[in-house]
């Protein structure tokens, strides 16, 4: 299938260009997928959709496209489906992990899929998740069953769809970030019911929120976090967006603590994400990071009506829980 119908709709010129249809969208993206797709229409689509600032319809078509292009889910879906999809930009240690995990413990089967090798050794979440205690699977079927036996497993990109992978990296040959980034975040590859996600652009929490509810999505938190993943700074009361019940939504995180210190201020070393989750590091800090952004995702998927005593009670029992 050729790509200039989609080149022609976007890039025409002032005052006859403009965006596509969800439809269309979703014929673009899986026009994309095609293994024989030209490189150079692709790369016009990308970034004339970054130029002009893509729709709601767009990502939620884009999303629908490239779902479409991945076999089924071979198992129960988990209920909650958290991307990980960071810029590469500075951070700390990815924190989070341990939350998923928390969250995890509750008997809620957490999905985490992403791709985060080119950060830096501190912040890489891949290298972090033997510390965090989370199974990296080597493939859709290895992460069924390892989400069946434990509850909790990251699937690398490359493993999900190496062809989206493949678009994700054209960022290192047009130089800037394309929706394929956002695209990522709204795929839930599995099929469950509520998603958390991260940006780093407070435009892109509306934008994310209304895409999924265009896909259906019943449950989603979108936060501002730390690095642009789902991670929250328990010092600072933050707004959110999303859905609940399927409707629009926005609220405030609250705050845990009352601090100065930036999410990088945290212990750096992988090491200290076992060392937290065993109890050899006492840090309140990281500890709240924890708990905060668990307690948000807890209040996602409906676990409770009180998502930080739920967080905090996991917390003080995960040593028994975990054995």
């Amino acid at each position: 299938m050729t790509l200039a119908p989609y080149v022609r709709i976007l890039g025409r010129g002032q005052g006859r260009a403009r965006s596509m249809t969800i439809d269309e969208a979703t014929g673009a993206m899986e026009a994309m997928m095609a293994p024989d797709a030209a490189p150079e229409a692709i790369g016009a689509i990308l970034m004339l959709l970054r130029m002009k600032g893509e729709t709601a319809e767009e990502i939620a078509g884009f999303a629908a496209g490239a779902r479409s292009s991945l076999p089924d889910w071979p198992g129960p879906a988990p209920a909650l489906d958290w991307p990980t999809y960071a810029a590469g930009r500075s951070r700390g240690l990815p924190w989070f992990l341990l939350a998923a995990r928390l969250v995890a413990q509750a008997g809620v089967p957490v999905l985490l899929h992403g791709w985060n090798s080119h950060q830096s050794p501190g912040a890489n979440v891949r290298d972090a998740l033997p510390e965090a205690g989370i199974p990296r699977a080597a493939d859709i079927p290895d992460a069924a069953a390892r989400l069946a036996r434990g509850g909790i497993v990251y699937l690398p990109l490359e493993a999900l769809s190496p062809r989206l992978m493949e678009l994700l990296r054209l960022r290192d040959v047009l130089g800037l970030r394309s929706c394929i980034n956002t695209t990522l975040r709204m795929l839930n590859p599995a099929g469950a019911p509520a998603a958390v996600q991260g940006v780093f652009h407070p435009p892109y929490r509306e934008l994310q929120s209304d895409a999924a509810g265009i896909l259906g999505l019943k449950e989603l938190t979108v936060l501002k976090g730390g690095g642009g993943e789902f991670e929250h700074h328990p010092a600072k009361d933050i707004a959110i967006f999303g859905l609940r019940d399927g409707q629009s939504w926005t609220g405030g995180t609250g705050t845990l603590v009352d601090a100065h210190q930036r999410l990088a201020d945290a212990p750096t070393e992988p090491g200290a994400l076992s060392a937290l989750w065993e109890g050899r590091l006492q840090d309140e800090f990281a500890e709240s990071i924890v708990l905060s952004t668990a307690a948000l995702a807890l209040d996602t998927v409906g676990a409770t009506d009180d998502g930080a005593a739920m967080a905090r009670a996991l917390w003080d029992d995960r040593s028994r829980r975990a054995a």
